[in-house]
Parts: structure tokens; sequence; C-alpha cells
């Protein structure tokens, strides 16, 4: 069926409400805008669906969400009746519409004979992680575009280890799309019908209280805490989002008294009206946070993104200015406090693993070799850093401690299997407090890494390609770095040339190949001669190819002068 066909379809089906008709009579006379919203379906992948909310079916609304759930309830139905009966925990973020769509999703898992938890209003991703956890339900569903700007929505599906679905199962419910009409097949009921015949029952702050309860229970070193909780002052944004509440209540429990929210953005607003984008990784975000800190002389901002996964930090420097740490630097200063609590107080497990991902700072991997533990890299996702703590735990062969990617996504404790943004935060203040006790900042404990460890650097940058062309240009680019693999990147020679998508890495001098561990992702990633890694590969969310810059050098100057090398070549991807 082309494009134009299936504009014609969805514009003649009765599903549609006449709002929904009118939005696409008022581009009928656009076929640009219409093949962009209907040359194929948006795709189903391991991150779910993710898109701008529009009517289309390569967009976000109520007849895709419908659609996919009708998909995954098969896959559900498909395990057998125990599942169902164990059944789907379904939660949602700010979002505009996210609301209408998690229980659009709750309707037609009911109507398919599936139970479904239903929270009565948005709460924080890491939430459904430890409610599918907590509860033995089979699934999850969680509606939310984390940190993409307003126009987007997502539909993110988690399976019964709390972890988000991986590839094998992704790939079934793309299927099961292909096979099932969007109108004529996806079985619904009223909502208020599936309640009364005990087909979706309503969760609420019972389920905050048993995950906050895990949360606390990441705490080791609340004495040093207490030694400063009076005078410590913390800024804290929710971004409009769903950290609002048990955030602010998290850093009580801990015993905080000077904790200041960031009153514009406390309010729940899809739209984002204080910032262009939602993300605590971009600095201009945190600049009503930063007035908030200089009015109260406050010692560290915490910020996280709409669905409370990530987490952004600000942190004095040596000349008194608040500065964001990046991912990576807070990632690291996590890491290393969380093996050197354990070490004074004696709990480092002996087969201690502090786990990341391909694209996260080399650093990681010295801080565990220099603390005798291990260090496991996956491919970006935090489906898989939680498949690898399973595998590693089960097996008997590692302990996880902690776990993190460079996207400012960070994990503790056995009760989630994605990024936590309501712990980060806990730990991170925790984390601050102790070395608040030693007179240092958490910017002068990064520059200790940096002088115990080595000097490393980093940056990722974002080559944004929107629309219909920007996709294909995309597929262009990677299938051509995987077919020609660079010699040169910046004029510095590349030593091993690594293909994570056929799982091969060659040397490029010699030609030999070798296997990697890691295989089946459009990665693509480049060792250079002078100690850099250079990695490329498109975004699984958003209309970008991503590129990381991983280096390390004998001082800080050397390693920005390295990044910044490779930041001035980097949009000559573009071309490729």
């Amino acid at each position: 069926m082309s494009f134009m066909e299936t504009y014609e379809k969805w514009l003649n089906s009765p599903a549609l409400s006449a709002e929904e008709k009118a939005e696409l009579e008022s581009i009928k006379n656009d076929p640009k805008e219409i093949e962009t919203r209907f040359f194929g379906p948006l795709e189903f992948g391991t991150a779910g669906l993710r898109g701008t909310m529009c009517v289309g079916l390569h967009q976000m609304n109520r007849h895709v969400v419908g659609h996919a759930t009708q998909a995954f309830a098969e896959v559900v139905k498909a395990e057998g009746p125990e599942a169902c009966e164990k059944g789907v925990v379904v939660i949602c973020d700010c979002r505009n519409h996210s609301q209408e769509f998690a229980e659009t999703a709750a309707a037609i898992l009911a109507a398919n004979g599936i139970k479904v938890k239903l929270f009565d209003e948005l709460r924080p991703t890491p939430e459904v992680s430890f409610a599918v956890r907590y509860y033995g339900t089979q699934a999850g569903i969680n509606i939310t575009a984390s940190h993409n700007p307003k126009e987007y929505n997502g539909y993110k599906v988690y399976w019964s280890d709390g972890a988000q679905l991986p590839p094998g199962p992704a790939d079934v419910v793309a299927q099961k799309m292909k096979e099932l009409d969007i109108f004529t097949d996806v079985k619904t009921m009223p909502l208020d019908e599936a309640k009364e015949k005990g087909l979706v029952t309503i969760l609420s702050t019972e389920t905050d209280e048993k995950f906050l309860e895990q949360v606390m229970g990441q705490v080791i070193d609340r004495e040093s805490v207490a030694k400063i909780a009076d005078t410590f002052g913390i800024v804290y944004t929710p971004f409009h989002g769903t950290g609002h509440k048990l955030i602010p209540e998290a850093l009580k429990r801990l015993g905080m008294k000077n904790v200041y929210c960031v009153p514009e953005q406390m309010v729940i607003d899809g739209n984002f009206p204080t910032v262009a984008s939602p993300n605590p990784e971009n600095p201009e975000g945190f600049y009503l946070a930063v007035d908030l800190a200089k009015k109260h002389g406050c010692d560290l901002i915490c910020g996280s993104d709409p669905d409370a996964d990530r987490v952004g930090l600000m942190v004095k420097n040596s000349e008194g200015d608040y500065v964001v740490l990046t991912g990576n630097q807070t990632g690291l200063l996590l890491e290393d406090y969380a093996i050197q609590v354990r070490k004074r107080r004696g709990i480092l497990p002996a087969n201690a693993y502090a786990n990341t991902t391909i694209v996260s700072s080399a650093m990681a991997s010295k801080i565990a070799e220099d603390n005798g533990i291990k260090c496991a890299r996956t491919f970006t996702g935090f489906k898989f850093l939680g498949e690898k703590k399973d595998k590693l735990e089960q097996s008997g062969e590692g302990r996880v401690i902690f776990s993190f990617e460079e996207s400012c996504g960070y994990m503790f404790g056995d009760y989630v299997r994605d990024k936590d943004a309501v712990t980060a935060i806990v730990v991170a203040v925790e984390m601050a407090a102790y070395y608040a006790t030693q007179g240092k900042t958490l910017y002068d404990a990064l520059v200790d890494l940096y002088e115990k460890y080595g000097y490393y650097g980093e940056k990722t940058l974002n080559l944004v390609m929107p629309g219909l062309d920007g996709m294909s240009k995309m597929a262009s680019i990677m299938k051509k770095l995987h077919a020609e693999p660079m010699s040169e990147v910046a004029g510095t020679k590349v030593v091993v040339a690594k293909d994570y998508q056929t799982g091969t890495a060659t040397d490029v001098a010699t030609g030999k190949v070798e296997e990697m561990e890691l295989k089946g992702s459009n990665v693509v990633s480049y060792d250079l001669e002078d100690g850099t890694t250079f990695i490329i590969r498109p975004s699984g969310t958003e209309p970008k190819i991503k590129v990381y810059i991983l280096t390390s050098g004998k001082d800080k100057a050397d390693c920005d002068a390295k990044v910044a090398k490779y930041v001035d070549f980097a949009p000559a991807i573009k071309d490729l």
C-alpha cells in the first residue's frame, strides 16, 4: 500500500474522531507531509516506540498506541493464562496525551483478558521497573519520551525482569504489528467496565512507599549526611516532570534540611514552558536553578528529566561558579564513591563489578581495575546493563554494585533494571555530604579523581538529520561506514576498526580480524593512534547520528586539545 493509499485509509476510517479527520484534511495538498506521516509504520524496536504527536501511521497517537498494545497483548497471551493473570503494569509521565495513551493501553489489555495495574497518575520511569519486579507481573508499559522535546511521546515495554524488552521479544511485537490491522484488529472496552470486572486495578501511594523503602536502603553513610544537614544547601528541579514528589521526599528522608525546589519547574506541564529542551544534559535548562542556588548559597544543584530516569548535576568550581558535570563525570564520581564507601564499611563484595557501556569513559574501567574490581561493558541502553547484571549475578560470577551510561543514567540496587534518578540523586547527595565533611566540593573530588587515576576527556555530539530525507541519509552513512571503515580520523591513523554489527575488530596495519564479545548493533568504533576512541551510531529515539569522543592524556589541557580536534572533524561525517 502506498503512502497516499494509507493516508486515504486513515482519512476514511470511522475510528478517527472529527478533530483527527480535520487534521488530516488540513494536509491534503501537502504530499511531502503526507509521505512523512504515512510512508511506513513507526518502528517498534528495543526502545519501543517514539515519535512526534500527530495523526499518522509514523507518529505517536492513540491509534498507534492501540496497535502496539494489541500486538503486545498477543505476545503476553502466548505466554499462557498465568501470564495474563500476572498482568501488566501501566505507567505514564507528564507529557501531553500520556495519560490518554496509558488508559488506551490499559483498556486494550483488559479487553484481551490481561489484568492491568494502572497507576493513578504520573510516576517516575524507575517505578514501573520496580513495580513489575515487586508485584511479579509479566510485563510493564511506560508512556514516556524521556528527555525528548515537547512534540514527542513514546511507548516503552518492560518484561518480567523489570528491564526493557530485549531484541528478540521486541521483534515479535513488531511482526505482530505487521499482521494486525491498526483499526479493525484492536480490541478494547470501556475503562470503567474493566475496573468493575477486576481487570484493571489502580496503584497509588502504597507502591511509592515500597519503592522509597528500597531507595533509602541504598544510603550507607548517614553519619556524614547528619554532620552537614543543617548547612548544606541543595536546589532541585524536575523540569516540569515526574520527579516532583518522590525526589524531594527522598531527600527529606535522607535528612537534608535545606532543599530548595525551583517553583516554576515544579509545575507539571508537558509543554515544558521554561526550557527549550527538558534534558538535564543541557546546561541552559538550569538557569532558574542557578539563580535560586545563588540566592540561597547552595552547594549542589540536581535536576531530573521529565520521566525522572536521568540526572544532571551542577557543582561549584574552584572560582565559585556553578558548572554542569557531564554524564560521564557524574558516573565516575558515583562509581568511585560506591567502591570507596563500601571499602570503608567493609562491605565491598569480593567479586564486585561496576558496569557501563561501550560509549562511556574509559576511566570507568581504570577506576574499577585500580580498586581490584571488574568493569563489564555493554551496548547502550539499560536493558543491556540489566541483562548483564542478571547474567553475572545468576551465574555467581559477579556482584554488580553500580551501573551507568554516559547519557546521565545510573542504576543502584536490585529493585530496578533501568535508569533511576530518584536513587541516583539520593546517593549523589550522600556522596556530596561525605566530601563536604572533608572540606571538598564534588568539583574538588572530580579533580582528585583525575589526579589519582589519570586524565580523561570525552564529548558527545549530535548530528541532527530531521525528516524522511534525514532518515535515509543516516541509513546511507551507517551503511557506508560498515562497508568502508575509515583508515584515519582528523588526520590520526586508525589502529583498530570495530564493527559492532558483525562483532569484528580489524587491526588496520595487519588486516587481522578478531571476533568481539558484543555484536548485533549498528555501531562503528575506531581506536586511534593517539589513544582516542571515536564511536559513531544512530540514535534509537531521535533523528540524529551520535558521535562519541573518548580520550586520555597527560593533563586536562592535553585531553581538551584532543577532544577539540575531533569535535571539529565530526560534522564531516554528514558528508559521507
